[in-house]
């Protein structure tokens, strides 16, 4: 049992109730070793919480000590990895610019040969490459209960266009795209957060990271998601922005382009969506939008669709956002495909850390789905599981090569994407991660699945 006092070690963090931050940067060997031994994590320098605070739990102290680790190795290959993400996004819009590989050998031939612009519309991140698609399935339509979901995962692979930053001091960036489309008066708009880049390792870092902050009413959320999204540091989440860079803040420059749509279309509503790292950020932002009382916003707010979701918070932050979301009659579907990774990190060990919230929308590697409370193998290290994981990776590889002919041409997998498998085979569940299987089982999913929501509507109201 942690056991806390309210006095800070560090900067001001009088927005949250309780905090624990980890930070690799600043750990030790002989300090991090300690860990292990010491019940009295206050006391280790890369942890900042508050003063005296302890951890009985050897499990709890253990798992913290693999995410430091984890993190630690991410930063090391941070630029080699982004050097191999780099040249793997290259090589294609490079054949392509050139218009193939022939074309290539003439123009090399005839010194006309044609570099990509990484800023053109065309060119293709490590996401993009993944899966190519861009057209929508004709055979789901509009009255389709598999439309808004559909296109849901469908934005995802899309070239992200609204990118916004924050003011602490890593290096990072939220992206976002926003969309829209009419029926007559009707107008639904899309509201979908970038996930994680799969050759970006502070992404990755940020996905296993521990570090949390307790916020009022809300409950213990993810620090590294609540800072990609705007958390303002030292100052928190106040209503309205404070800062001589106002874009510098993904949820405020949202919620202030939704507003000025609504003013313009009384009938519009809007979802919100993400893969990965945007599925997160996709849960937190309703959950902001509560705390600063933006009913006229979530009254709009049609649905909340998160693919290969991170947890994000605690069972108090569940709990907040199932009365959220259930009393203001918004649907919340989280998709998990098969051995996907990321659903299962970070570690789930007891109520008092993280935990998903609602039912979970399950789907094997033969898009059959079910609803069910949690994925199976929810913490992904299990030793019953390791065998017929690496056996499924080994068949989403082989089912790449006849999706073609089962399925159609627009299944046919790209040669990044079968690569992509291959690393499957070495890491069970990392290649289930990719947005080719999110894309696939809502097309080819079971209409009446997608009818089943986790989160019912009820009369109650949010305090």
């Amino acid at each position: 049992m942690a056991t806390q006092v309210t006095t800070t070690r560090t900067c001001d963090k009088s927005f949250c109730e309780d905090h624990l931050l980890l930070s690799p940067k600043d750990v030790g060997l002989w300090d991090l070793m300690m860990l292990l031994f010491s019940k009295n994590i206050g006391n280790r320098e890369f942890i900042d919480c508050p003063n005296g605070t302890t951890e009985e739990s050897f499990s709890r102290r253990f798992v913290i000590f693999i995410s430091i680790v984890a993190q630690k190795v991410l930063q090391l290959v941070y630029k080699p990895l982004s050097w191999v993400g780099s040249t793997i996004e290259f090589m294609p819009n490079f054949m392509h610019a050139n218009g193939g590989f022939f074309k290539l050998l003439l123009n090399t031939l005839s010194g006309e040969m044609v570099l990509p612009n990484k800023e053109s519309p065309e060119y293709l991140t490590a996401i993009g490459l993944l899966d190519i698609r861009r057209d929508l399935d004709n055979r789901i339509k509009y009255e389709d209960p598999r439309w808004s979901f559909w296109s849901s995962s469908t934005v995802i692979t899309v070239k992200l266009l609204l990118e916004t930053k924050e003011d602490y001091e890593e290096d990072t960036t939220t992206q976002g795209f926003m969309w829209s489309g009419k029926k007559g008066d009707f107008e639904l708009i899309g509201v979908c957060f970038r996930g994680t880049s799969p050759f970006n390792a502070k992404d990755w870092s940020s996905d296993l990271d521990l570090s949390w902050y307790k916020l009022p009413r809300i409950g213990k959320v993810h620090a590294g998601f609540l800072k990609a999204l705007g958390l303002q540091k030292s100052k928190g989440w106040p209503s309205d922005i404070q800062s001589d860079h106002p874009n510098s803040y993904a949820y405020y420059v949202i919620r202030q382009k939704l507003k000025q749509r609504f003013q313009n279309n009384p009938y519009a509503k809007f979802f919100v969506t993400g893969h990965s790292l945007g599925a997160a950020l996709s849960v937190i932002f309703p959950a902001i939008l509560a705390y600063h009382n933006e009913t006229d916003l979530l009254l709009r707010l049609e649905g909340v669709y998160t693919f290969g979701q991170p947890r994000v918070g605690d069972h108090k932050f569940g709990d907040y956002m199932k009365e959220v979301l259930a009393s203001h009659g918004t649907r919340y579907h989280r998709f998990v495909y098969c051995n996907d990774l990321v659903p299962r990190v970070p570690y789930d060990s007891s109520n008092r850390y993280f935990k998903h919230f609602g039912d979970c929308h399950y789907y094997n590697s033969f898009y059959k789905g079910q609803v069910v409370p949690e994925e199976p193998n929810k913490n992904y290290f299990s030793i019953l599981a390791i065998i017929p994981m690496f056996a499924n990776a080994f068949w989403e590889l082989v089912r790449s090569f006849i999706m073609y002919y089962q399925n159609g041409p627009e299944y046919c997998e790209t040669y990044t994407c079968r690569s992509w498998r291959v690393v499957g085979l070495l890491i069970a569940g990392l290649s289930a991660h990719g947005p080719t299987d999110y894309v696939n089982l809502t097309r080819l999913g079971s209409p009446e699945l997608f009818l089943t929501s986790s989160v019912h509507p009820s009369t109650n109201n949010v305090n």
